[in-house]
């Protein structure tokens, strides 16, 4: 099977899992930022290790659970705001820990058990909180008593791979000029704007669906998506190049891991939601 082919069937497949499972109902949209969040956090501490650092995976994860669950029960209403608080003591056992365990340098391990949390943690645990604080396109199966809209984060994946695909599709047709050589040889300025451009009209296409916004507010929100995305799929190619690898998983046929998938969404969606919370 060609690389082409493969990377398709692995798009639509991801397409259809990210969209149905957000889309279909509060549950499936919770197990899907689930599967991100943990996916990817667990992809981050797995390639650290190969550097010989060694995290704590296990308490690093739990407390990335433990931060979007209690931001979905926030965002649901099901909990006061201040169980928030809940997370740092777990922040602190993770330190604590550090004093037990026989690192040659602790604090390495510490620093990269705590940085995904702020990298991957997050960045997703916002996706409830755009879900059950605005009003929009209904899930498809009903939320009996509980104000849900998925409209948000359905818009701003669909904005974030159209961003991807028309870069990835101008920048092989037009790319002359190189965006960031020594990150990312392959990334042009010619993909940057022509996907830009892509994003901004395509957001004029269904903002009306979307809601929360108005047409004008979805085409900046595009060009929000397309820069900061550019730049979260930078980032994580530093981080790879860094550590001397080349996905940061396997999982994707064709498309990597989760980080290799998911780097412009988690860096990306923070601007998007800060950005409604001002302006929708």
């Amino acid at each position: 099977m060609s690389n082409f082919l493969r990377r398709t069937l692995t798009g639509i497949w991801i397409v259809l899992f990210i969209l149905g499972g957000f889309w279909l109902h509060p549950v499936s949209f919770f197990l899907t930022g689930l599967i991100i969040l943990a996916g990817s956090q667990y992809e981050y501490y797995q390639i650290i290790r190969k550097t010989g650092i060694n995290p704590q995976m296990i308490t690093g994860l739990l407390t990335g659970v433990a931060a979007y669950v209690v931001s979905t029960l926030i965002a649901a209403e099901l909990l006061p705001a201040h169980y928030f608080l809940v997370i740092i003591p777990l922040i602190l056992i993770i330190m604590s820990i550090g004093l037990y365990r026989k690192d040659e340098k602790p604090f390495d391990s510490i620093a990269h058990t705590l940085l995904p949390l702020f990298y991957t943690a997050v960045p997703v645990s916002m996706f409830p909180f755009a879900a059950f604080s605005y009003t929009g396109i209904p899930s498809l199966l009903p939320a009996a008593e509980i104000s849900f809209s998925p409209g948000i984060v359905i818009g701003f994946f669909i904005l974030l791979w159209t961003n991807d695909t028309a870069a990835y599709l101008t920048g092989i047709s037009f790319g002359r000029h190189r965006l960031l050589e020594r990150i990312s040889p392959k990334k042009s300025w010619e993909g940057l704007f022509g996907g830009l451009f892509i994003t901004a009209l395509v957001a004029w296409l269904i903002s009306g669906w979307i809601g929360v916004l108005n047409t004008s507010g979805w085409i900046l929100l595009s060009v929000i998506i397309s820069i900061a995305g550019t730049y979260g799929d930078l980032v994580e190619s530093m981080l790879k190049r860094s550590l001397g690898v080349k996905d940061s998983g396997k999982v994707m046929p064709g498309h990597g891991g989760f980080l290799d998938r998911f780097d412009s969404a988690v860096f990306s969606f923070p601007l998007v939601y800060i950005y409604i919370l001002l302006f929708g």
